[in-house]
């Protein structure tokens, strides 16, 4: 199994472009106010604040806002080891979900665990990172994905 580990971040890389190119084609991540945090290969970091878009009945979280954050944190992490000139796209996913938060934001960090030509296995960790700082598990999810032409 290959694995990836996290670096420093590439702040002023083409990878880190090529990453923020594409989520900033995100239609529903961009008035959700998703945020790229660090890229590296094999390895990003997206934020997530709280707001009334992201909440459930309850107040909480959502767990479709805590899925498609994570999703979108594996699909990257994906994306900085697949071609250039290709795209990547989900096959599938299990999430599990933790525990629930309110306030603060959610930070996914995504990882490659094996970067193939056909298919790209990545992890997903989500974190509540609450106003005081403190940091607690919120969900791990696991995906496939398939590199695909870009079509754009």
């Amino acid at each position: 199994m290959t694995t990836f580990p996290s670096t420093e971040p590439d702040d002023q890389g083409a990878l880190r472009e090529r990453v923020q190119a594409s989520l900033d084609r995100q239609g529903m991540m961009q008035p959700l106010g998703v945020r790229l945090l660090r890229v590296a290969p094999g390895t990003v970091t997206l934020a997530l604040p709280y707001s009334e878009r992201v909440t459930q009945q309850q107040g909480g979280f959502h767990g479709g806002a805590m899925g498609a954050l994570a999703d979108i944190a594996g699909g990257y992490a994906a994306l900085t080891v697949a071609p250039e000139g290709m795209e990547v796209t989900t096959v599938e996913y299990k999430i599990n979900f933790l525990a629930a938060f309110q306030g603060g934001e959610l930070q996914a960090t995504g990882r490659v665990v094996k970067g193939g030509k056909r298919i790209i296995v990545t992890t997903a960790e989500v974190v509540h990172v609450a106003p005081d700082g403190k940091r607690s598990d919120c969900a791990v999810m696991q995906q496939t994905l398939v590199p695909v032409p870009k079509t754009y």
